[in-house]
């Protein structure tokens, strides 16, 4: 009796739970609710919390509430100018109208496909009604890499449109057709990538190769101008140096020069014979010497000393100036006569 009892409870509890089951589901903070009866939507509930239904007639249908994304494919897209690239784009997303997206997507793998026609085409069709040039750069601001002249150089900085106003338009164009007939709420379009078309990315690269090699060859061309420049410039200054130098040498010297002058003459002006006799040894011992053969007259000033040394060698004196010779000629070889 007992056992029948206690099964009888939890059958009753089994019950409830399965009553309570289908009547209360609960909604978290990134979810929202679309209610259906026998395949009929009756109500929308986007309060996250516990909430109440009619058990077993309505259905509860979750739906996503964050923020999504999307990540298309590149695709090739011509220019206004008629050259063609490739455009890569993502976007992010969230469901606007559950009731609407679950009538006309269904799902989210669907709604991926759904806007991959919708952004590609609103890409194609503002990218197709603008240069290059805009697609590429935001502002008209000079690139101060651009150093070469002409008209290639000129037409870079010539922005009209301007990329961020592209994607604004994408948005715009994006963005309505999708709330309106999807439930998509298309939150935000960036372009990840703009790449040149394999049939011109190569003569593409060569002509920007060949005006980094022109450049290259410019700032050679000024560097070996200013290279020159420099080493003039040294040139005439070690000229510079050395002449000041060699003027400030030349004027030390005549100023010693003039110093010794004026001391020798001082000095030999306290004795003028005895320079002049100084004066004639050096002369004899420069012109006089072994084999020297010396025609002069007898009366000649030249031999005065030798003659006057033999007289004073026939009397036995020596001349005045014999002491002075001897100090003053001490570290000298003695005068040989021949």
């Amino acid at each position: 009796m007992q056992n029948i009892k206690t099964i009888g409870v939890l059958v009753v509890i089994l019950v409830g739970v399965v009553i309570a089951s289908s009547v209360l589901y609960t909604i978290s903070e990134k979810q929202q609710v679309v209610i259906t009866q026998f395949g009929r939507h009756k109500r929308v509930v986007q309060e996250a919390g516990l909430h109440f239904k009619i058990p077993i007639i309505e259905q509860v249908n979750y739906y996503e509430k964050r923020i999504l994304e999307w990540d298309g494919k590149a695709e090739k897209v011509p220019t206004l100018n008629k050259k063609y690239i490739w455009v890569d784009c993502f976007a992010r997303w969230r469901i606007g109208d559950p009731l609407l997206f679950r009538t006309s997507v269904g799902y989210e793998e669907a709604a991926h496909s759904r806007l991959d026609d919708i952004i590609n085409g609103a890409v194609r069709n503002q990218i197709s009604n603008h240069t290059l040039l805009d697609a590429v750069r935001t502002t008209d601001r000079e690139l101060k890499v651009i150093e070469l002249e002409g008209e290639e150089a000129g037409e870079i900085t010539k922005v009209e449109f301007g990329r961020d106003k592209i994607v604004e338009k994408v948005l715009a164009e994006a963005k309505t057709f999708a709330s309106e007939k999807y439930g998509i709420d298309i939150v935000d379009i960036r372009i990840k990538r703009i790449n040149y078309h394999e049939e011109v990315r190569d003569s593409v690269y060569q002509n920007m190769i060949a005006e980094r090699q022109q450049m290259a060859a410019k700032y050679r061309s000024q560097g070996e101008g200013e290279a020159m420049e420099i080493e003039g410039r040294k040139e005439r200054k070690e000229k510079e140096i050395l002449s000041e130098a060699y003027r400030e040498a030349e004027v030390i010297r005549g100023v010693a020069d003039a110093n010794a002058i004026t001391i020798y003459a001082e000095a030999y002006s306290k004795d003028p014979e005895f320079y002049s006799f100084l004066e004639t040894l050096k002369s004899y011992e420069a012109n006089l010497g072994a084999g020297s053969v010396l025609i002069l007259s007898s009366e000649s000033d030249y031999l005065k000393y030798l003659k006057s040394w033999g007289e004073v060698q026939n009397r036995g004196q020596l001349p005045n100036f014999r002491p002075a010779l001897k100090n003053s000629h001490s570290d000298r070889p003695a005068l040989r006569l021949p």
